[in-house]
Order: structure tokens, then sequence, then C-alpha cells
């Protein structure tokens, strides 16, 4: 698997501090945020290839986020994280954009399995806009 970055955003510090470790610790290259704001400023200078979004937070809450992120990143996959079971945030996260949904507390290795799902579809879609810029040149050539 091509090595890639991760995005943490959670305004739980210790929630956030923990997984920042543990994907450490598996060799993914990650960073946190604690805020929405903070996430879209990092998103703007240094993009990850998948953002691991809270949903409920102080300030701009994660469906809020996600939306932002997708205006200035569409291709950064977003996998949304509640602790709280609601249907209706994970159909509206869905519609917005999110690749995926899990829960809170999230297994680590559930969150690996769903991350490098998330960069491959984020490198299928690199390969179709590549594929079709390159035919456009084809055509024009």
């Amino acid at each position: 698997m091509d090595e890639f970055s991760v995005l943490l955003v959670d305004d739980e510090k210790d929630f956030l501090e923990t997984l920042l470790k543990r994907l450490l610790k598996r060799r993914i290259k990650a960073t946190g945020a604690d805020s929405g704001e903070e996430a879209l400023k990092i998103l703007k200078e240094t993009p990850p290839d998948v953002v691991v979004l809270d949903v409920r937070m102080q300030g701009m809450g994660g469906i809020q986020t996600l939306k932002e992120i997708k205006k200035i990143r569409p291709l950064v996959e977003v996998i949304m994280l509640t602790g709280h079971a609601n249907l209706e945030v994970a159909v509206e996260g869905m519609e917005a954009g999110a690749f995926d949904y899990l829960m809170k507390p999230t297994d680590v290795d559930e969150l690996l399995y769903k991350l490098e799902d998330a960069f491959k579809r984020k490198k299928i879609q690199e390969q179709k806009i590549r594929r079709l810029e390159e035919d456009k040149q084809l055509e024009k050539g």
C-alpha cells in the first residue's frame, strides 16, 4: 500500500491524542486538528489524502466542516466519527460526500481498514481525472 496522509479532527483532545499515537505507531502519516476551523486551515496548506472527522464539535460542526472540505478539496475522502448512533446525521454526512462512517470509540484496525479503502478510492478518482485530461490533450493534439 502506498503511503498516505491522514488528518484527524476531533475537539476531544484526549481522544485525538490517543488516536494520533496509535496511527503514528502504525507508521501512518497523521496530523491532528481540534476544530473544524483548524482542519480547514491545515487542508488549504497541506492537504491530506483522508480526513477522519468527528460529527459533534464545538464551533463548526462535523457536517459543516465536511461540506467546506468538499468545496476546497473535492477528492479528499472523509470518514465521519460519532459517539452517538444517529442515522439522520449518518445519512446527511453520506449525502454531503463522506466516504464512510464509524462509531466512537473506534477499533483502530477497523479504522485502518477504512482509511486504506478511502485512500484507494481517492487514487482511483485521481487516475480517472488524469486519463480524462490526457484524452483531452490527445483530441486537441
